[in-house]
């Protein structure tokens, strides 16, 4: 969630509920699940970690004041970190999908090519799995394992090229 804020501070400065908003929208009806306070406490924790800073906006006669979020240098340095990192599947699909989502909405990235350096690995985890699975000295129980592994990659692969197609086409 903290790299999501990042990135999607990336674009512009903003107040809390804004990116509320903007994370609820990207998510379309899993955000509706969404925790309305974990955005709050996602800005605290990354202004304690020096990766954002809040300033007081004046509000209007029917609303408070709010606080904008600004990037700080460290935090610019982590949303580059976040959007070359390759790790499948660590991103889970919502992580991956913000990814995109934050990285085109703030001209970070481009998302067809995320999704192809993630497919680059996915690919590669699969050919491994594969080898393993076609090992005969494995024990079949652990097989198993093995089977699912690979049908998960298959799955995920599935959905990249989904994601592409999208992507491909907003372009």
């Amino acid at each position: 969630m903290q790299d999501v804020v990042l990135a999607m501070l990336a674009k512009e400065p903003a107040h809390g509920y804004d990116l509320r908003t903007r994370l609820r929208a990207a998510l379309g009806p899993l955000g509706e699940a969404m925790n309305a306070g974990q955005i709050y406490v996602t800005l605290g924790r990354l202004a304690r970690a020096g990766l954002v800073t809040a300033e007081r906006s004046a509000g209007l006669p029917d609303r408070p004041d709010r606080r904008v979020h600004t990037l700080t240098p460290a935090g610019q340095q982590r949303v580059t970190a976040w959007l070359t990192e390759v790790s499948w599947p660590k991103p889970d699909l919502t992580e991956f999908h913000l990814k995109l989502v934050s990285a085109a909405a703030a001209g970070l990235a481009d998302p067809v090519a995320l999704v192809d350096t993630q497919r680059r690995e996915v690919l590669r985890r699969l050919r491994d799995a594969q080898r393993a699975a076609l090992d005969r000295s494995v024990d079949p129980v652990a097989g198993l394992l093995l089977e699912g592994v690979v049908l998960r990659l298959r799955a995920d692969l599935d959905w990249l090229e989904a994601c592409e197609r999208v992507w491909t086409r907003r372009d």
